[in-house]
């Protein structure tokens, strides 16, 4: 299944598809929807995800090509295990 990541103009990325969304623990964030809006501003109060913050502060950034997200196979992540290189 592919994931795929669109960058909207002046807000989120939009991120459909299969994917898993883990913390810096590496533990599983449970999602409510197949599709998630992904904080790009930095200042958002439900990061990592998207508030509509953005609009407020005034956030500029470019977007994806209308048609044209990128696109990731999910079997192409993988996430790094920093818990492995933490010493105690």
């Amino acid at each position: 299944m592919i994931a795929r990541i669109a960058t909207y103009r002046n807000g989120p990325y939009l991120v459909r598809g299969d994917f898993v969304i883990t913390d810096q623990d590496g533990e599983t964030v449970e999602l409510a929807r197949r599709t998630v809006a992904l904080c790009r501003c930095g200042k958002s109060r439900t990061r990592p995800f998207c508030d509509g913050t953005h609009k407020r502060i005034g956030f500029t950034a470019h977007g994806s090509p209308e048609g044209a997200p990128a696109s990731v196979r999910s079997s192409d992540i993988v996430r790094e295990d920093r818990r492995s290189r933490e010493s105690p």
